[in-house]
């Protein structure tokens, strides 16, 4: 199990309501300072990718060392340009007649999917001052699951090399792909390896190009002498500029899920402990990865005394974050804390079975606990008509 830095332990969890979010604003500055030294050494521009991490409240911090946001949606663009300001990027799988207007005046960058995006709006914004892009797709991919590989074969996002032989590009100012999740640098130069050789060419008459996000940068066996490299080698044959858009990376390691248990009991064997909150509805990577959360002072299956089997509130009968051992046995009004739980968790969560959305919160040593917001009744039932 991966140990908390050790003044994580100073969190007065019990003031906290039960289930909530808490970001650890000294840890998320820690890994800002991190990128922001990548940027210094490099030259690559780097932003926050809104889809792995939305919470606003946190901006103010983040614009301190980060240009701006990439944005997947019209309302991620303006959550971006209202909330963080700086520069806004905007990539969608597709856009709507009805929506590239809004888009272009939200945006500094668009990157379009498909040739048949960049035919169908490329006159309508080449107007309107931003900066043009397409996703590119170079068919090669270290991603081991493939809802998570954005280059498993039939992939819908990005044109191949071939696709792109004999098309007039005019007006595009620069490249995108996104190919990686929660990877080391060496996979980046791979990547690299197969980008610059099928669409160097077309870069060499740009201005950038965007390598995406799934770069674990702040992970402590992260290679950022190799990750600086590589950014100098595409800057070096191509003469473009670099940006990275990670989400993950940027709060990894800073974020912590308080919940508490409902009820424990024995059946079939297995002691379980039921929690008041829900893999599906509020971590559903645990289920998707999957992926097993660390929990404070938890161990593996058998390490210590007594292993639980800890289960969500919802229906879904296989809401099961997993099986845990502890010093001594839960009994209701036990607190756990799930670790690592700031990104792709508020952004996904969901009010499946109307559970309710936990509580959202910051820490840091000067400032102390800030509840940012608390959700009821109405959240649940503002979504539906």
């Amino acid at each position: 199990m991966t140990s908390p830095p050790s003044f994580v332990s100073s969190i007065p969890w019990h003031e906290l309501p039960s289930p909530c979010y808490v970001v650890d604003l000294d840890l998320l500055e820690s890994n800002l300072q991190v990128l922001d030294s990548v940027q210094r050494k490099s030259g690559a521009t780097i932003l926050l990718a809104l889809k792995g991490f939305a919470m606003w409240s946190t901006f103010p911090l983040i614009r301190r060392y980060l240009s701006g946001t990439t944005a997947s949606s019209l309302h991620e663009a303006r959550l971006g340009r209202e909330e963080f300001g700086g520069e806004v990027h905007v990539y969608a799988v597709a856009i709507g007649d009805e929506e590239i207007d809004e888009y272009l005046l939200l945006a500094d960058h668009v990157t379009f999917n498909s040739l048949s995006q960049w035919a169908r709006f490329k006159d309508r914004a080449r107007t309107s001052g931003c900066r043009l892009g397409l996703r590119i797709n170079p068919q090669y991919s270290e991603v081991g699951v493939n809802l998570y590989n954005p280059c498993v074969a039939g992939s819908r996002f990005g044109m191949t090399s071939a696709a792109l032989r004999d098309v007039d590009l005019e007006g595009l100012s620069g490249l995108h792909f996104h190919t990686m999740c929660e990877q080391n640098a060496d996979t980046l130069s791979r990547t690299l390896d197969r980008v610059l050789p099928e669409f160097g060419s077309i870069l060499k008459g740009m201005a950038w190009l965007n390598m995406g996000g799934g770069h674990h940068i702040t992970r402590t066996d992260y290679d950022l002498d190799l990750l600086c490299r590589c950014v100098d080698r595409v800057k070096r044959e191509c003469d473009v500029g670099v940006i990275l858009e990670p989400g993950e990376a940027v709060v990894l390691h800073t974020g912590f899920l308080v919940s508490t248990v409902v009820d424990v009991f024995e059946t079939q064997g297995f002691h379980h402990a039921i929690l008041d909150v829900s893999a599906t509805a509020h971590m559903p990577d645990v289920l998707e990865m999957p992926y097993r959360p660390d929990i404070l002072d938890a161990g593996l299956p058998g390490e210590k005394a007594h292993t639980h089997r800890l289960g969500g509130l919802t229906c879904l009968a296989g809401d099961v974050i997993g099986d845990y051992s502890f010093d001594q046995p839960l009994v209701t009004g036990d607190r756990l804390v799930l670790t690592d739980m700031a990104h792709y968790t508020m952004v996904k969560n969901t009010t499946f079975n109307g559970v309710p959305l936990p509580s959202i919160a910051t820490y840091s040593q000067d400032g102390g606990l800030q509840v940012q917001r608390l959700f009821g009744y109405d959240d649940f039932r503002s979504r539906l008509s």
